[in-house]
């Protein structure tokens, strides 16, 4: 059985650290991949104007779409701390699979059902090796 990990803000203030950083995370990310992408397609000249104009339309977009994935895989962990009472790694394979499941309901549920068991698998396999390297 893994630990508890206690280095996290308690469960209602986890939510709001976590979409937080999800947002910066998303926001840095997405502007280092458009700052190449909108320097590579620019014409000649214009590399680092078009860069700039790609990081300022897209960076923040990414960043909210980051910030959403985290603000609700975060409530949905907290919803099962509080459920469950405990915290194993069961919370966060079911909140990512909650989580993709959720935000693909407007597409449709067999879509929800696809994305829901890639969440599930993509937070198991991050579950399992964050597990064994705390074993080494």
């Amino acid at each position: 059985m893994a630990s508890v990990d206690h280095g996290r803000e308690p469960c209602p203030h986890r939510i709001f650290d976590d979409v937080g950083g999800a947002f910066a995370m998303g926001a840095v990310g997405g502007g280092v991949v458009n700052l190449v992408k909108g320097a590579y397609n620019a014409p000649r000249g214009f590399a680092l104007a078009s860069a700039a104009e790609a990081i300022r339309r897209e960076a923040p977009r990414i960043g909210g779409s980051f910030a959403v994935w985290g603000g609700l895989f975060s409530a949905f962990d907290c919803a099962l701390v509080a459920a469950r009472r405990k915290e194993d790694p069961w919370n966060p394979i079911i909140s990512g699979a909650a989580t993709g499941g959720a935000l693909q309901l407007r597409y449709g549920l067999p879509s929800a059902a696809r994305s829901a068991a890639f969440g599930g698998f993509l937070l198991a396999v991050i579950e399992g090796i964050s597990i064994m390297l705390t074993r080494l």
